[in-house]
């Protein structure tokens, strides 16, 4: 892999390795873009099949970061950190307080979360070593579980893809197909029963869907067959990918909105929804709650000021759709600019991040 080709084509800040051979951690942090602030992104745990694999991820998953957390509004960057091993039988204690202390070295340009295959109590033992951290324990004073907080964030911005759609935000009668009923979908759909939607829901798990028709009356469907029924919103809370050329033309749906990442295949499948009429919700956006919710650990966490800028992401959703009509765009791309216009402001009167720049968290960290 040519690193650095790559980090100037995607205009890379850092990257990083971290090797402790004592507690076996070999991680890689990627900084991507620090304009807005420090760069805020998860930290991965994952048996990835080579290194550049995980270099490539890493860059990646640190581009993604940038976005979502611009796009949300958010004073932040976008970073992410890579871990390479076994989630399930390589951690250990030393390991996650080797990884702190190689954050803290970074002097506050990289805050680290949870992600995938790292939990609450992995960041716990980072916070032993650094307070550049975020979602740990509800003890050290965190928001605990975000599931909720993202679950919110899915249904304001679906209120405002269906205000585009059906000329009113209401979800009262309308059918919303969900596909997935993990803990963010199925906190969503409590929203959607609430307002009086009518729910029809798939997973692979039929317990987790037995529950769903229970307690909302949802209508079941085998996980093969959701892209097709008769509804008014698809919401892909479940596989990235899930929006392709197999799954498209089966679609009745006149918005697009749900909690599962990167459901755009390729980006043309963005430009073919665009061109169908479907009024699709960028999901870097409209599943940003979580990302919202524990950034506002970073002032002292308030439930109520993280509430209500969660609730922002309807407004996001309508600039987004603002922009696509604004420049003829499919609001995929449209999601992009407002990130990289937000980015470009903030750019003129300043650049990389800085500790001790009075613009910075450090007196609150």
């Amino acid at each position: 892999m040519k690193i650095f080709e790559y980090m100037g084509k995607y205009d890379y800040e850092q990257l990083l390795f971290c090797q402790d051979e004592q507690s076996g951690l070999k991680a890689i942090i990627a900084i991507h873009d620090t304009t807005l602030g420090p760069a805020l992104g998860g930290t991965r745990m994952w048996t990835y099949a080579s290194e550049d694999a995980a270099i490539e991820d890493a860059l990646r998953l640190a581009k993604g970061m940038t976005y979502k957390n611009a796009a949300a509004g958010l004073n932040l960057g976008g970073g992410k950190t890579v871990i390479i091993g076994d989630p399930r039988k390589d951690k250990n204690e030393e390991m996650f307080r080797a990884f702190g202390r190689f954050i803290q070295g970074l002097n506050g340009r990289y805050i680290t979360a949870e992600d995938v295959g790292t939990t609450v109590e992995d960041m716990d033992l980072i916070h032993e070593e650094t307070n550049f951290v975020t979602g740990i324990s509800p003890a050290f004073g965190s928001s605990g579980n975000p599931s909720p907080v993202t679950a919110y964030g899915c249904y304001v911005g679906m209120k405002a893809a269906a205000k585009e759609a059906f000329g009113t935000d209401s979800l009262e009668g309308i059918t919303v197909a969900v596909q997935g009923v993990g803990n963010v979908a199925y906190a969503m759909c409590r929203y959607l029963h609430e307002e009086g939607a009518q729910l029809i829901v798939t997973d692979i798990n039929k317990e987790a869907v037995q529950r769903a028709v229970e307690e909302f009356g949802a209508k079941a469907v085998d996980p093969d067959e959701i892209y097709g029924v008769d509804c008014d919103i698809f919401a892909p809370c479940a596989l990235g990918a899930i929006i392709n050329d197999e799954t498209i033309p089966q679609l009745k749906a006149k918005v697009i909105a749900g909690s599962a990442n990167n459901q755009l295949k390729e980006t043309r499948h963005g430009d073919q929804i665009h061109e169908m009429g479907i009024v699709y919700a960028p999901d870097y956006v409209i599943n940003a709650g979580g990302v919202i919710n524990v950034a506002d650990e970073l002032y002292g966490y308030n439930r109520d000021r993280a509430m209500k800028k969660v609730e922002q992401i309807y407004n996001s959703i309508e600039k987004i759709i603002g922009i696509s009509k604004r420049d003829g765009i499919p609001t995929y791309v449209a999601a992009d600019r407002m990130a990289e216009e937000r980015i470009a402001k903030v750019s003129k009167s300043r650049s990389q991040f800085l500790l001790n720049s009075k613009h910075t968290l450090s007196n609150r960290i």
